[in-house]
């Protein structure tokens, strides 16, 4: 596809995506001012991770490239903590745990609740990933080593992270829901934080990349709290969403 028909592809996606968003959210104002304190605090902790994301540029004369002007390749590292089976087994244990115990606890309990939220904020977020993956074809830093290879075709789907997404999406939910009374949960931050510098280390994404994916799903996670009934549990019979556990 032809550079500015992209370009164009790309606008029309966001435009969609906006007006989706911002319908939803204006028939939720009432929510929204209630949870005004919440976002304040979010904002102010989520400020702090992106810095940290953005330290990952190395203390060195060469100048990086991508949106940002901080991408640059890291030292291959896959040993340890950083092996790739680490990463997909935290990958599969975020998908695991949200439908079982979205499942198991249901709609009418707290937790269960917020897990059918991070089940609309991972599948969304995982659509959106997905459709911008396609539109920047970006070049991965094993496929060439140049942070500013867009419009590459089929071959290339390193913007943004997917991995980072998810897990963003994932811890997301549990914060707004629970961090204000257990200040502790902010730890779960750490989720995409690791598997930021994982996706790095494995030269599979570049900075902007993953901190383009932490955004990505931390707003969709947001958002899936905005919501007194999740999408999820709209769309699927009302037996799937009561609860398992009560059924023992």
């Amino acid at each position: 596809m032809p550079i500015p028909a992209r370009q164009k592809h790309l606008q029309l996606i966001g435009e969609c995506l906006y007006f989706v968003l911002q319908s939803d959210m204006a028939s939720r104002k009432t929510n929204l001012v209630s949870q005004s304190s919440m976002m304040a605090g979010m904002t102010n902790v989520l400020i702090r991770i992106l810095a940290t994301l953005t330290a990952l540029v190395p203390v060195c004369t060469r100048a990086g490239g991508g949106p940002f002007g901080i991408d640059h390749e890291l030292p291959l590292d896959q040993n340890g903590i950083w092996a790739r089976k680490y990463q997909t087994g935290l990958e599969f244990g975020v998908v695991a745990v949200e439908a079982a115990g979205s499942l198991w606890f249901g709609n009418d309990n707290k937790l269960g609740h917020t897990l059918w939220q991070t089940v609309d904020s991972s599948a969304i977020s995982a659509v959106g990933a997905q459709l911008l993956k396609y539109g920047f074809s970006r070049a991965r830093p094993y496929q060439g080593d140049n942070p500013n290879l867009w419009f590459r075709g089929s071959c290339c789907q390193s913007f943004p992270s997917g991995e980072v997404t998810l897990q963003a999406s994932f811890v997301t939910p549990f914060i707004a829901n629970y961090a204000r009374q257990n200040p502790w949960v902010w730890s779960l931050e750490l989720l995409p934080v690791y598997d930021a510098f994982a996706r790095l280390k494995s030269r599979a994404h570049w900075q902007s990349d993953v901190i383009a994916g932490w955004a990505l799903g931390t707003g969709i996670g947001y958002w899936s709290t905005t919501r007194n009934t999740p999408l999820s549990v709209q769309i699927l019979p009302r037996g799937m969403s009561v609860g398992y556990y009560k059924r023992f």
